[in-house]
């Protein structure tokens, strides 16, 4: 018996979510949970700014990124 290949491919689809299924992927978080994501993120963005701070000001207080642009300068003059 020969089967059709859109037949078969029908035949073999996956089955559809039932509404139970989707009701228990969409039911909303509760309260709490919203609130302590944003506070999380929020969080982490004062310590990546508190970081980038820190690094300004030992950039500012010393000439580490002036030497380094003179040397990477030289050394790419040099072997022009």
């Amino acid at each position: 018996m020969s089967t059709h290949p859109t037949i078969t491919a029908v035949r073999h689809a996956p089955a559809r979510p039932t509404a139970a299924a989707l009701a228990a992927t969409t039911a909303p978080r509760p309260r709490g949970e919203g609130a302590q994501s944003t506070v999380e993120y929020a969080l982490v963005l004062l310590g990546a700014a508190a970081v980038a701070l820190a690094l300004v000001a030992w950039v500012a207080r010393s000439d580490a990124v002036s030497r380094l642009f003179d040397t990477v300068v030289g050394r790419i003059l040099s072997r022009a």
